[in-house]
């Protein structure tokens, strides 16, 4: 029976059913059979040949990114090597997204985020937060919520942060004596570190590559500027309302009252800090580096008046892997830059395909007929604003990668603003911002399985306070859009 439990513990094994072995065995050759029917049928009416390429090429790469029969990035390879040799985008502008900011600003965030580890500044950080303030267990799973939206600003990888902040979790739970999959405190605490590392997420642009891509896309096809500080205002009141609602339902949900104190934790924790002795010459460089760069980060919009010149995000980020890399004064050596360099070509096919789609009107055409079927060109405004951001939020639960999600969601929400005539950059906005709740299965994110591996909360558990978060968040995402996304002037709709 323990043996049985156990397996059924293991996130490897969650979700691959038979649905999915069938999808990933025979997901190409649906995806060359639609690719063919799409790409040679009789041009439709108010649709150009090359709006009529780029969907067989967008619907060919989707499929293939769904049921992944081969990596991603080799998908958008493909992808690539498609949109150039039919001439539905030109080479030249097709070769050219992989030296889109966004790229760069992907690479240096890699960087970063392998300098902060290496340097163990965030492990000390969340010990430090913990050991003084976490003195009772509520206001210890407060304090795991706070290290989580704090590292965030600092560690650009969700992995990255569930991987510091489970360690300390588990210490706490094994000196308290917590048992797996019956003590509430550990529920609570697995299954809030899910969601505080996605929600936090939602709230910082820079704290995974999908918010970065998203950004891309919204500034790339509607002309605006959506920067850091942008970003930092629209989503993390959102998240933190979102968050502060969940915590306390989860307190109610998974109530731990009965169970005893685990003060002999907070002392394990505080001898781990206390070993670990004064800053180290690394940790101090690597806090110089991250203190600058998010003071750069946060008065982007006054670098003009100071220095004649503005920093973009971009080239902040850049600076600061610069720096990190330099002989004697970085922290890293390059071979220690833990840079996904699959994910980077996967961005920039999936620009391409994007970007090709958007640029034929293939988007707006095919955006035009999917109003026309359901009629949501008969819907209010607010009913479609809204409409779209509880499906964003939901669609989780179909697509297990946020930059798939991103790539596929983004540019199709904005066509459907433009053809219905709504704001688009709120609505994509509204929409990115959702794409980091990727928290309802082990499966949809690795933060998920690495909090899951612990025992400590069942699918059933996570399902159950997922889909109530998710509702919460959908519902203040859309609250918000329609009031303080105007207040600060990104919503006009």
């Amino acid at each position: 029976m323990e043996k049985k439990h156990m397996q059924d513990l293991n996130p490897d094994k969650v979700g691959k059913d038979q649905g999915e072995s069938l999808m990933k065995k025979y997901g190409f050759f649906v995806a060359a059979i639609l690719f063919l029917i799409l790409f040679f049928m009789p041009t439709p009416e108010g649709l150009s040949k090359e709006g009529q390429q780029a969907i067989a090429i967008f619907v060919f790469a989707l499929v293939m990114w769904v049921s992944c029969p081969i990596p991603i990035y080799l998908t958008s390879l493909i992808t690539i090597i498609l949109l150039s040799l039919t001439s539905t985008w030109a080479e030249k502008k097709v070769l050219g997204t992989l030296g889109y900011e966004v790229i760069w600003l992907m690479v240096s965030a890699f960087v970063l985020t392998s300098a902060m580890i290496k340097s163990n500044l965030a492990r000390r950080f969340a010990l430090y937060m913990v050991t003084h303030f976490g003195k009772t267990p509520k206001k210890t799973l407060f304090i795991l919520v706070f290290i989580n939206f704090i590292l965030a600003f600092f560690v650009p990888s969700t992995t990255a942060r569930a991987t510091l902040m489970v360690p300390i979790c588990i210490i706490l739970l094994e000196v308290y004596k917590a048992l797996p999959g019956e003590s509430n405190l550990g529920r609570v605490m697995m299954l809030q570190g899910v969601q505080a590392d996605a929600l936090a997420t939602s709230g910082v642009l820079t704290a995974t590559a999908g918010n970065i891509i998203a950004v891309g896309f919204i500034n790339d096809l509607t002309g605006s500027t959506i920067g850091y500080m942008d970003w930092l205002l629209a989503a993390m009141p959102t998240a933190i309302i979102t968050m502060g609602i969940t915590f306390f339902i989860g307190l109610r949900v998974f109530s731990f009252k009965g169970e005893s104190t685990f003060s002999e934790g907070i002392k394990r924790l505080h001898t781990e800090l206390s070993n670990m002795g004064g800053l180290s010459t690394v940790e101090q460089k690597t806090l110089f580096i991250f203190l600058g760069t998010v003071i750069l980060w946060a008065t982007s919009d006054y670098h003009e008046a100071w220095f004649g010149f503005e920093i973009s995000i971009y080239m902040t980020a850049i600076i600061a892997a610069t720096f990190c890399l330099l002989p004697q004064i970085g922290i890293l050596s390059w071979s220690e830059a833990k840079i996904k360099w699959d994910l980077m070509l996967f961005a920039a096919g999936a620009y391409a395909a994007g970007n090709a789609l958007e640029k034929s009107k293939g988007a707006e055409w095919l955006i035009g007929k999917v109003v026309n079927i359901l009629g949501m060109e008969n819907m209010s405004h607010t009913t479609v604003y809204i409409l779209v951001v509880f499906i964003s939020m939901y669609s989780h639960l179909i697509f297990t990668s946020k930059t798939v999600r991103v790539t596929i969601l983004i540019p199709s929400f904005i066509a459907l603003a433009k053809t219905l005539g709504m704001d688009p950059v709120g609505l994509a906005l509204a929409a990115a911002i959702t794409t980091s709740y990727t928290i309802t299965l082990p499966p949809h994110s690795k933060v998920n399985a690495i909090y899951f591996s612990t025992g400590y909360f069942s699918i059933l558990d996570q399902i159950k306070y997922a889909m109530i978060t998710c509702f919460i968040g959908a519902s203040v995402i859309s609250i918000a859009l329609f009031t303080w996304f105007k207040i600060i002037g990104i919503f006009t709709g």
